[in-house]
């Protein structure tokens, strides 16, 4: 039985291949997307002496989104306080230039500063400043590139936002945050036991997860900052695939304490829980629409496992998957556009992409073990887990599938992504 298939009947996760106990990661940009933004970063005044390439950073997070094009700046340092030829940088080919600098402050921290230029028009669209901790100098970049890619998309940044997976070491398992790129990575837990479907809450300080410590699943929520935890669900069979309501004060969760497994609704808090729908077939993989009126999920009712919806109070559901014959792992854009889940194909298990008001769909993957979908904040990227060269990797990608980045393990795999919600600075 495949993982994936795995996945769905949520009885038992199973890891294959032994994974590192700490994740480096590389990110190595694949694709070519269209109408791409040509813009230099030149490098920061000051950063060589700096534990960080800030400018290295911010370009590479504008080039993983798929909007922008990096234009080479070899050789060039600019601070915010330059003012650029705009001429010559038109000639390079870019349409807008960062710059700027990095100070060790007397009291250890450093000062971070850019500016942006539109060098088409020789305008300067503005700049910040931070004063950060050396451990948050990866941070001050992530917030540059925001900076950047409003300014020049009109839409909002997620490079400053975290991603939460799960990996294995030998018997131990471990539940990691990390920036958006990967990088930066925390463990949250570790465990002899099986960790399962990190969820984050809406406010980015807790995550919902399962964890098999008590010999079965049993469903728990984390905070991330103190490190406390508090037991949810640990009711008669199994205790799975939590997920969190838009404004964090109810986890849906996939409970077999009556039978068969079911959707339910509990308090965040804990609680008594509340079955959600009559069904004899298998209902799981809960996902609330952004306005929390819905849920989406995964049931066999139809004989083969496909997407439904229904009320968030309970009761009757659609269906809403009709290309493919299994459908699994619903995952919703937080403007309420887009629905990413995996479908079996041909015998593979590839991404698609579904636009809710047309119902078209897309598959954006050529790879055949994608698993467990997630959408950045701002509904521009998707992170997935799937298998390259036989290794477990985690990948981000484009709503299009045009451009992919791989978020890469040195030396073993890395599984169950899930993208964290926009941080307040």
């Amino acid at each position: 039985m495949s993982k994936t298939i795995t996945r769905f009947y949520f009885f038992l996760l199973i890891f294959s291949l032994g994974l590192p106990a700490f994740a480096q990661f590389r990110v190595d940009v694949s694709g070519i997307g269209l109408n791409q933004l040509p813009i230099a970063v030149a490098t920061f005044r000051g950063e060589s002496g700096a534990p960080q390439k800030i400018a290295s950073i911010v370009q590479a997070d504008l080039e993983r989104s798929g909007q922008f094009r990096g234009v080479d700046t070899t050789g060039v340092a600019l601070d915010e306080g330059s003012r650029p030829d705009v001429a010559v940088w038109r000639q390079k080919g870019a349409d807008s230039l960062a710059t700027g600098s990095v100070v060790r402050l007397a009291d250890g921290r450093y000062d971070v500063r850019f500016r942006l230029w539109d060098v088409v028009r020789g305008q300067d669209l503005g700049g910040q400043s931070y004063a950060v901790a050396q451990a948050d100098l990866r941070l001050a970049a992530h917030r540059i590139a925001d900076f950047i890619y409003e300014k020049l998309t009109g839409d909002k940044g997620a490079f400053s936002t975290r991603i939460a997976y799960v990996t294995k070491a030998g018997q131990r398992y471990q539940l990691w945050v990390a920036d958006a790129d990967g990088e930066n990575a925390q463990s949250a837990l570790a465990s002899p036991e099986p960790i399962i479907s990190p969820a984050w809450s809406p406010n980015g300080s807790q995550l919902a997860y399962v964890s098999f410590e008590s010999r079965k699943p049993v469903v728990y929520t984390h905070d991330v900052v103190s490190g406390k935890r508090r037991l949810i669900a640990n009711f008669r069979g199994s205790n799975s695939a939590p997920a969190w309501s838009p404004d964090g004060r109810t986890l849906a969760v996939t409970l077999s304490r009556d039978g068969g497994s079911q959707l339910y609704a509990i308090d965040a808090g804990g609680g008594e829980p509340r079955r959600l729908a009559q069904s004899s077939s298998i209902d799981t993989e809960p996902a609330y629409t952004p306005d929390g009126k819905s849920i989406y999920f995964v049931s066999d009712r139809g004989g083969a496992p496909q997407i439904y919806k229904m009320p968030s109070t309970g009761g009757n559901a659609e269906r809403v998957t009709f290309t493919g014959s299994y459908n699994i792992s619903p995952a919703i854009s937080a403007d309420g556009r887009w629905l990413a889940y995996i479908s079996r194909v041909n015998g593979a298990f590839k991404l698609h992409v579904m636009e809710l008001a047309s119902g078209a769909v897309n598959a954006v993957t050529d790879t055949s073990a994608d698993e467990s979908p997630s959408f950045a904040p701002n509904s521009r990227l998707i992170v997935y887990a799937t298998q390259q060269q036989g290794r477990e990797a985690l990948m981000t990608t484009t709503l299009d599938g045009k451009l992919k980045a791989r978020l890469a393990g040195q030396n073993g795999n890395i599984r169950e992504p899930d993208w964290g919600p926009f941080q307040k600075q």
